[in-house]
């Protein structure tokens, strides 16, 4: 059997939610991405253009800090990374992530959440992050509250649920 691990950032409850259904069908281990200094609800105001959220949507190199800079990946084949879509990509914490940490020969599935849109270019973001020998999927995007026959479904025709 694969190891798999569900790695997740959440700005709110549906990536957490979604993160943890994922967890449970794959019986997976689940890693929660924390910032370092924990974003506010007013640094998620994509109103604002000023607000934490927007300067790093607005600024590719940005790389927020991570609770715990190392993760330890090695047992792992298989790495979920989930995240809610922030300007038609990834939060910039999933790159502190991507680039904190070994992905040498796994393969990533990307996953997001969105009130509405799509993933944009966060799966293809992702890849150019990671080294080479990393193989990126593609990703799942899911709107709304996601039950466990979409994901086991997903995970089915992607060829992963053992």
């Amino acid at each position: 059997m694969t190891k798999k691990l569900v790695a997740y950032f959440s700005a709110g409850k549906e990536t957490r939610f979604t993160a943890r259904e994922l967890a449970d069908i794959l019986k997976a281990d689940l890693y929660e991405i924390k910032p370092l200094n924990p974003y506010t609800k007013e640094d998620l105001s994509w109103e604002d253009p000023d607000s934490r959220s927007a300067r790093e949507g607005k600024d590719p190199s940005i790389r927020p800090a991570l609770e715990e800079e190392k993760t330890d990946l090695s047992s792992y084949e298989q790495i979920f990374i989930g995240f809610p879509v922030w300007f038609d990509t990834f939060p910039r914490i999933i790159a502190s992530f991507a680039e904190n940490n070994d992905f040498e020969n796994k393969t990533v599935i990307p996953f997001a959440t969105s009130m509405g849109g799509g993933m944009g270019s966060a799966a293809e973001d992702l890849k150019a992050l990671l080294p080479a020998s990393a193989k990126v999927t593609e990703g799942l995007l899911l709107n709304g509250q996601i039950g466990k026959f979409k994901l086991e479904t997903w995970l089915l025709t992607m060829g992963i649920k053992d």
